[in-house]
């Protein structure tokens, strides 16, 4: 009887190298999971790259979004490059840190995860001043790429501009913010809450040859085509896909608890489908 033999995974260079590619041309999709198994599932689909959800760990471990303790986000970012072949883009928030060193310190901490590429944003979580102004924006920004650099310089910097998110929608100063970050040294840029064809041509047109990645919402009422034909180089979805799961679980959870009704579980995945696939994905794998 023949053994069956697990082909070679990729290693973290290898995934590096696929992920600077993907940014060089076209347009592709880089789904957000929360746990291995919404990652190996989302692999499974085809997707060539992924990418790390704040909010959707958050939620999974009982915190709210952008509390959760920096040793458990680089312990979950391990777990998820370990587990998957394709490049893994990390959401790691504001980097732990305000001043510039401790950044650097916690930008190489998530380096040696293993991701191919890391996002950093400009947002304080401070209401009264929402983000950092932009010279501590950019020393921030350059931080990061430093010690990226430091440690090989083969993972992608995203640079993120939270105007939009953080009740600040001003397209130029979202634009301004995102050229500083470009030239400070981001890779990608990143303005998560712009909706509308004019806003995305015009970011995108801003920071070119750069290349932009855009949070796609069901508001926008734009299709992925819709927003390749922009120019737009990546899209992800942050935590859509686990604010799905959520909302199908609390919904059964709901009807069960108020109405003694077992009618939310109406849609629910069988069991057996999951089994298969989990098993079939350990083969893969050539796990025993």
């Amino acid at each position: 009887m023949g053994m069956a033999i697990a082909m070679a995974r990729p290693g973290i260079a290898d995934k590096r190298r696929a992920f600077h590619q993907l940014h060089r041309s076209g347009c592709f999709v880089i789904p957000n999971p929360w746990d291995i198994g919404s990652a190996r599932f989302l692999q499974s689909l085809g997707f060539k790259a992924l990418a790390s959800t704040s909010a959707g760990f958050a939620w999974s471990r009982a915190y709210a979004d952008d509390c959760v303790p920096r040793d458990q986000v680089l312990a979950h970012l391990s777990e998820l490059v370990t587990a998957t072949d394709v490049p893994l883009n990390a959401d790691f928030q504001g980097g732990f840190a305000h001043e510039p060193d401790a950044l650097a310190k916690n930008v190489r901490l998530a380096v040696e995860t293993g991701v191919a590429g890391i996002s950093i944003e400009d947002s304080t979580a401070d209401p009264a001043r929402p983000l950092y102004d932009m010279d501590a924006a950019v020393a921030r920004m350059r931080a990061a790429r430093r010690a990226i650099d430091d440690s090989g310089g083969d993972t992608l910097l995203v640079g993120r501009a939270e105007c939009f998110l953080v009740g600040r929608p001003d397209l130029e100063e979202t634009i301004a913010r995102l050229k500083a970050y470009a030239d400070a040294g981001a890779d990608c840029l990143y303005a998560p809450g712009i909706k509308s064809r004019a806003q995305i041509d015009a970011v995108v047109r801003a920071v070119a040859p750069r290349p932009v990645n855009l949070l796609l919402g069901a508001a926008s009422g734009l299709s992925v085509d819709d927003v390749a034909a922009l120019g737009v180089r990546r899209i992800s979805v942050g935590g859509a896909l686990a604010r799905a799961a959520w909302g199908g679980f609390m919904h059964a959870a709901r009807l069960l608890a108020e109405q003694g009704s077992v009618a939310g579980f109406d849609g629910a995945a069988a069991g057996s489908e999951l089994d298969a696939f989990f098993q079939e994905d350990l083969q893969r794998r050539g796990t025993d």
